[in-house]
């Protein structure tokens, strides 16, 4: 467990926040088709016709859902880069680096960065030792559980 492989964690977990980041401030982009979408919906553009009423519903829905879903995905990169920081949930990190490779071509660098680290045999041990650490069990207690 050298300080080698902590720190590039750390500087993985440092850039899964910046990336996250940036999803957080893209998926803001349909706040635009939000307004518009609510702004025809309350008939503010519309007036008085029916059919602008129900575009604007529609585009309220949509912006929503992707506004949503950009959201959620940069909180799950930001949460993979705190346990890939706390060394904890190897199988969360993986995961997160997985889903990292959606995002060209930043992400897919750092996704496929992390993958590569985390398969690391000393990676792993780091991991393995924060989990028994953390759960309050000891390796005797581990191994028992496991046999069982």
């Amino acid at each position: 467990m050298s300080t080698q492989e902590k720190d590039t964690l750390h500087m993985l977990a440092i850039f899964h926040y910046v990336i996250a980041g940036l999803i957080a401030l893209i998926a803001c982009i349909p706040l635009i088709h939000l307004t518009i979408g609510i702004s025809l919906t309350a008939g503010a553009i519309a007036g008085d016709e029916p059919v602008l009423g129900m575009v604007g519903t529609v585009f309220t829905l949509i912006a929503s859902l992707i506004i949503l879903i950009g959201w959620g995905l940069a909180f799950f990169i930001f949460q993979s880069g705190r346990n890939l920081d706390m060394q904890v949930k190897y199988q969360f990190c993986m995961i997160g680096a997985g889903v990292l490779c959606i995002f060209m071509p930043l992400g897919t660098i750092l996704g496929v960065f992390t993958l590569v680290t985390l398969q690391d045999e000393s990676v792993k041990a780091i991991f393995r030792s924060n989990e028994i650490e953390t759960s309050g069990n000891t390796p005797t207690d581990v191994t028992q559980v496991n046999d069982g």
